[in-house]
């Protein structure tokens, strides 16, 4: 056991709820940083109604019924008691708040994650704070594209208040791409019954990650990310992240009180945070904050203490349990990822140059993720990548160079998937 881990409640192991999806890149981390910690993890997986239930390590969960959710995490946690609730990504993040709330834990209050949820709401309540915020307004997926077209200014973004990661986020010039991409989000939020898209102006600038975990309020950054792609639309597609940032200490400083602000103002306290932030000319402008940890396996980029042996995921299970927390600050090694994106659309039927890649001078792994003979669906209405690439080397200069030279080792044999009919599917 870590020699400043406290027992469980009943003398044993402490004991966490990790809420993901059934096939969440989130679960092995979350996992191996537990094993590492002597600490028992109770996956709560998101399933189908017909499939809940409970087993020794695993919770079948609806996430879409949260009252439901709570009375089976309620009905477990009589024999064997959680001492924290942890999300790994947006679908999870409310549902944890609610739990933790039932299990009178300490945790981000329900209202709170939903507002770090929601886009608009997120807007809204940035706005009547007084933080810096672009124009926005909400649209109806029923509204006319052409009347809506008319109601807003130019460049601006187009995205659905529900999703993440990019996703159905576009960016529209004039009335006739505002048209043409609010259209392709109503299909797109369809079959998804989500009735909302949010407008708001484009901002300019560059665009910055910041990982961080809030205590009692305050925020504690753990690394400052550069993506240095510019994301510029149409689609916005994330790519590289570099850390530490090559930014002045004066912008890198103005990155942190952005975040921590915009935290502030929707009430989130407690727990790990993720902020995307752009800055121009007039400074910071905040893009969105989540109440939970950087996504797919990028995590794996940062590593802490001067032994650079301990995870992200440990830092956020030790703050949840209350425990101790050493080592915060990041190894000095700089570090970065790149999610590989997927080109178009079609069925993954192979790959070449991972070995090539792998030699290239500061590559660290490769990990493809897509499966073979798995339909690909790019952005913006895909959700996935093909797999990421991780390097450490001297400087960030050389681990941008390292990440796009063993990029361009790899291709990926992608054949266009084939409807019903024999015949190619659209993208």
């Amino acid at each position: 056991m870590s020699p400043d881990a406290p027992n469980g409640a009943s003398g044993g192991r402490a004991r966490v709820l990790v809420l993901a999806g059934a096939h969440s890149y989130r679960l092995q981390p979350f996992q191996a940083a537990a094993d590492r910690l002597d600490v028992e993890v109770v996956h709560g997986l998101d399933t189908p109604p017909a499939h809940t239930g409970a087993g020794q390590t695993v919770l079948r969960l609806d996430f879409r019924d949260a009252g439901r959710s709570a009375r089976q995490v309620l009905a477990y946690a009589k024999a064997r008691p959680f001492k924290a609730v942890i999300p790994t990504d947006d679908a999870t993040v409310i549902l944890a708040a609610h739990l933790a709330a039932a299990l009178g834990l300490r945790h981000n209050s329900p209202a709170a994650a939903e507002a770090a949820r929601d886009k608009h709401l997120m807007r809204r309540v940035l706005a009547q704070a007084g933080l810096r915020t672009p124009w926005f307004q909400l649209f109806s997926t029923g509204a006319s594209p052409s009347g809506a077209a008319t109601q807003v200014r130019y460049p601006c973004v187009l995205k659905p208040t529900c999703l993440s990661g990019s996703r159905g986020v576009i960016r529209a010039d004039s009335p006739t791409e505002f048209v043409t991409t609010f259209t392709r989000l109503q299909a797109m939020l369809a079959p998804l019954a989500a009735t909302d898209i949010l407008v708001e102006g484009y901002i300019p600038g560059r665009e910055f990650a910041l990982e961080g975990l809030l205590s009692d309020g305050n925020l504690q950054v753990l690394a400052l990310f550069d993506k240095p792609d510019p994301l510029e639309g149409p689609y916005f597609e994330e790519t590289i992240y570099v850390t530490p940032s090559r930014e002045n200490a004066e912008t890198q400083a103005d990155i942190a009180r952005c975040v921590a602000e915009a935290a502030r103002a929707l009430g989130l306290r407690e727990g790990a945070v993720h902020g995307e932030v752009r800055v121009n000319a007039q400074g910071p402008w905040l893009i969105e904050v989540a109440g939970r940890s950087i996504g797919g396996l990028c995590g794996q980029t940062l590593r802490f203490a001067h032994s650079a042996t301990v995870s992200l995921e440990e830092l956020i299970l030790r703050q949840a349990l209350g425990w101790e927390l050493d080592g915060l600050e990041r190894e000095p090694t700089p570090g970065g990822v790149m999610m590989l994106p997927i080109p178009s659309a079609g069925v993954l039927t192979g790959w070449d140059g991972v070995e090539a890649t792998r030699a290239v001078p500061g590559i660290e792994s490769v990990e493809i993720t897509a499966r073979l003979n798995y339909p690909l669906v790019p952005l913006p209405e895909g959700e996935s990548y093909l797999g990421f690439i991780f390097a450490r080397a001297a400087t960030p200069a050389d681990v941008e160079a390292a990440l796009r030279a063993a990029h361009r080792c790899l291709h990926f044999q992608i054949e266009p998937a084939l409807s019903m009919a024999g015949q190619p599917v659209s993208s």
